[in-house]
C-alpha cells in the first residue's frame, strides 16, 4: 500500500522577502503609472544613502515590492515604497514590482506611516506630520483595533488620548509624546525647518506652538537677529498674560529682559550681522559710525527737553 506523502508548500516570493501578503499579489507595474501619496510628510532626500540604493537596484533589481493602490482617476497611488521608486526611476527601470491593494484613504494612511515610522531617521517634522495624519485616520475609524490595545488605555474617555496612545504604542513612545510630536505641526515652516536642523530645541519648539503666526514670525525674527533663543527668554514668553494681544515691543522688551545681565562695564556690541539690516551692504564703517551718532544726539535731545 502506498504511502500517502505530505505536500509539500513552496513559499511564495513575498513570504521569502517578508513582504506582507496581499490576495492581489506581485506584478510590474510601470513607474510612471504611479503618483506619490497625498500629502506625503516623509522627505525622499537625494543623499549618499539614495545612491547605495540606486547602484543596488542597477544590480540586483527591487527586491522588496512597492505597495501601491488603485486611483480612481487612473493609475496607482503609492502607499509604501517613495524611495524605492525614486532610486528605481535614477536606475532607469520602466517598472517595478508591485504589490496592488484596494485600500480606503484612512486604511492607505495608516499603512503608509506604519511603513516609514520604524526608519532609524526620522525627521522630526516628519514624525509630527505622519502621526498626525495617522491619528486624523484612526479617529475616522472609529480608533477601532483590538481589544487589548483598548483595554490598557481605557482609563481615558478622550479619543484623542486613546488614539495617540495607539499610535505611541506601535512607534515605541507613550501617547504624550505623539501628541507634543503633533503640536510641532502648528509651526510656521521656518521655525520647524529650525527643529529639524537641530537649531531650535523640541521642548522650544512645542512651547512656541502655542503662539499665534505672528509671534512665531517676530520668534524667528529675533532668532535669526541674534542667534538664539534660550529657554528662559521661552518662560518669560510663557508668563506674559494675554500674548497673542502684545506689540511686537513687548515681545521683543520680554525676551531682552530675560537675557542675563552684563558684566556693567558699559560696552555695547553691534555686530556686521546685525547692522545690515539698517544699512546698505556696501557703507564704510565710517558712514555707519557716523548716522548712529547723529541718531543717538537727536534721541538724547529729545529726551533732555521732555
Amino acid at each position: 500500500m502506498a504511502v500517502k506523502r505530505p505536500e509539500i508548500h513552496f513559499e511564495s516570493v513575498e513570504e521569502l522577502l517578508g513582504v506582507p501578503q496581499m490576495q492581489d499579489g506581485t506584478e510590474l507595474v510601470k513607474v510612471r503609472d504611479i503618483f506619490p501619496f497625498k500629502d506625503h510628510p516623509f522627505k525622499v532626500v537625494d543623499d549618499e544613502k539614495m545612491d547605495e540604493l540606486v547602484e543596488s537596484i542597477r544590480t540586483n533589481g527591487v527586491l522588496t515590492p512597492v505597495l501601491i493602490r488603485p486611483r480612481s482617476e487612473g493609475g496607482y497611488e503609492m502607499v509604501s515604497g517613495h524611495r524605492r521608486l525614486h532610486a528605481a526611476e535614477k536606475a532607469g527601470l520602466d517598472k517595478i514590482p508591485s504589490i496592488i491593494k484596494e485600500m480606503s484613504d484612512d486604511e492607505a494612511v495608516i499603512a503608509m506611516v506604519d511603513s516609514n515610522v520604524q526608519r532609524e531617521e526620522i525627521l522630526p517634522s516628519e514624525r509630527a506630520w505622519s502621526f498626525k495624519m495617522k491619528m486624523d485616520a484612526l479617529r475616522n475609524q472609529g480608533a477601532r483595533s483590538d481589544l487589548t490595545s483598548r483595554h490598557e488605555v481605557e482609563k481615558s474617555s478622550s479619543k484623542e488620548s486613546w488614539s495617540s496612545e495607539l499610535v505611541g504604542k506601535e512607534a515605541g513612545m507613550g501617547g504624550r509624546q505623539v501628541q507634543r510630536y503633533i503640536c510641532l505641526t502648528n509651526l510656521i515652516p521656518d521655525l520647524l525647518d529650525l527643529v529639524d536642523q537641530k537649531k531650535f530645541p523640541m521642548s522650544m519648539g512645542v512651547d512656541a506652538s502655542k503662539f499665534n503666526e505672528e509671534v512665531q514670525g517676530w520668534l524667528l525674527d529675533y532668532y535669526k537677529t541674534n542667534g538664539k533663543i534660550t529657554l528662559k527668554q521661552m518662560a518669560a514668553l510663557k508668563e506674559l498674560q494675554n500674548l497673542s494681544n502684545i506689540t511686537k515691543y513687548t515681545f521683543t522688551a520680554t525676551l531682552n529682559g530675560a537675557l542675563p545681565e552684563g558684566k556693567g562695564n558699559g560696552r555695547v556690541n553691534l555686530s556686521e550681522r546685525k547692522l545690515n539690516k539698517y544699512f546698505p551692504a556696501r557703507m564704510t564703517a565710517k558712514e555707519r559710525e557716523r548716522i548712529i551718532i547723529e541718531l543717538l544726539e537727536k534721541w538724547k535731545a529729545e529726551k533732555d527737553n521732555k
